[in-house]
């Protein structure tokens, strides 16, 4: 993963933060890979292993991804007509953020 970017504030600290949280960003690591193993999409999104599962966890509790055993390996199905969690953009599917960084059109599951 690339550095995050910093913001100083007006004492000279400090602060690194992204738009996304870690959730979005498994979530985007997974639409690109849908075979990608969670040591791989941890590295990718600057987390530990333990913490992606969790995540992991979380988005198939919420219904945005379906986990399917192959072989030895997990793949992934995203779930992109999953609505955002948060009031502000409940509304929205998250299709719509999956293609703006995928490419793929909205209404396609990876």
């Amino acid at each position: 993963m690339a550095g995050m970017a910093t913001t100083a504030n007006e004492n000279g600290s400090t602060r690194n933060w992204t738009f996304l949280t870690n959730h979005g960003h498994v979530l985007l690591a997974i639409a690109r890979n849908p075979t990608a193993r969670l040591r791989d999409v941890a590295e990718e999104v600057g987390v530990t292993e333990r913490a992606a599962q969790a995540i992991v966890a979380d988005l198939e509790a919420g219904g945005y991804l379906r986990r399917t055993r192959v072989g030895r390996r997990n793949e992934y199905t995203v779930n992109p007509s999953g609505h955002f969690r948060h009031p502000a953009e409940a509304d929205r599917q998250v299709g719509h953020l999956l293609a703006l960084f995928t490419g793929e059109p909205a209404g396609s599951g990876s």
